[in-house]
């Protein structure tokens, strides 16, 4: 008999052709993620697991799958809903889907920091909303990216693979100086980009535009906070799209709406989807997107194919193609 392989969403169809060959495949159907009760009943019996970042993989997700379970896979580069230490004690393979977001994420990142930047959020609701008359000269108005004598300063606040894509499209593209953050300094990217390692005060307080690229952990959990958003420029733009809990939302609907900064791009958020009463969701100065980061044709396909790789060497005892280590 095929093992048996749960997948908790319906995902690009690639994935689907790779391992059906060699598995059979139960999916959850329904649009949104598995609750508990379903994970917990879907996973019985399977070798396999393809998850989501909405979904919890821990100890009690093995027990439920039972011994044959060899391994898991999760449709994402983060990997933060998954007990890794646990998942590794009981001899259970790891993946992910690394290595293919870089740009698709860079170019959301780059999107969002012109559109909070630009007042696009309140400007086109304006449009839908039949407010827009005639052109104002004092409608709309928003920030410069391009400095008028100086340049303007794009802080990196972690200097990976998406952060120097960031970077490199603002300083190529809009002539602006770079500072980041990272555990060191980087020369290639110093050299490349005349970028300055600084300390992430150093960086909160000159920078005109913040964009957030480290991973989520105890270290960056509410790494933006009341103090941290304090520091910025009463003109400076947040940008996030790495993980919601990296910023301490309560703070940041403060900052907003007291206006101690001058906007927000998100690509992330706590909980997501927010509820319909949160108070992010009623500022005009907060561009949100429904977490967009990997929403190309080409990624989403890249990072299906990787997941089943991941799950189709597993099931043969093979080392996995884009394995988690710890």
């Amino acid at each position: 008999m095929k093992p048996t392989v749960f997948i908790a969403r319906r995902i690009p169809a690639i994935a689907h052709h790779l391992l059906e060959e060699h598995c059979e495949l139960r999916v959850h159907e329904g649009l949104m993620p598995p609750t508990r009760e379903e994970l917990l009943a879907g996973v019985q019996g399977c070798s396999g697991i393809l998850s989501l970042l909405s979904d919890r993989i821990d100890g009690e997700v093995c027990e439920a799958a039972g011994p044959q379970l060899k391994v898991i896979s999760n449709f994402a580069v983060g990997y933060n809903n998954m007990d890794v230490p646990e998942l590794a004690r009981r001899g259970i393979a790891v993946g992910n889907t690394p290595d293919v977001l870089t740009d698709a994420t860079a170019d959301i990142a780059v999107a969002l920091l012109l559109c909070a930047a630009r007042n696009f959020g309140r400007a086109s609701q304006d449009v839908r909303n039949d407010v827009w008359k005639t052109w104002q000269p004092l409608g709309w108005i928003g920030k410069d990216l391009v400095g008028f004598g100086e340049p303007k300063k794009l802080g990196i606040v972690g200097m990976g693979r998406i952060g120097s894509a960031v970077a490199k499209r603002m300083h190529l593209g809009w002539g602006m100086q770079v500072l980041y953050t990272a555990r060191s300094p980087k020369p290639e990217v110093d050299k490349e980009l005349s970028a300055t390692h600084v300390e992430l005060p150093k960086l909160l307080e000159e920078s005109d535009f913040v964009s957030l690229h480290v991973p989520l952990n105890d270290e960056t959990h509410h790494l933006i906070g009341a103090p941290e958003l304090t520091l910025m420029k009463e003109t400076a733009v947040l940008v996030n799209t790495a993980r919601g809990e990296i910023i301490d939302q309560d703070a940041l609907t403060e900052a907003l709406l007291s206006r101690s900064i001058y906007a927000a791009g998100l690509d992330v958020c706590t909980p997501e989807p927010l509820p319909a009463d949160d108070r992010l969701l009623q500022l005009d100065n907060c561009f949100l997107v429904p977490h967009l980061g990997s929403a190309t044709q080409a990624t989403r396909d890249a990072m299906a194919e990787r997941a089943a790789k991941n799950i189709l060497a597993g099931l043969q005892d093979q080392p996995l193609p884009y394995r988690i280590s710890i």
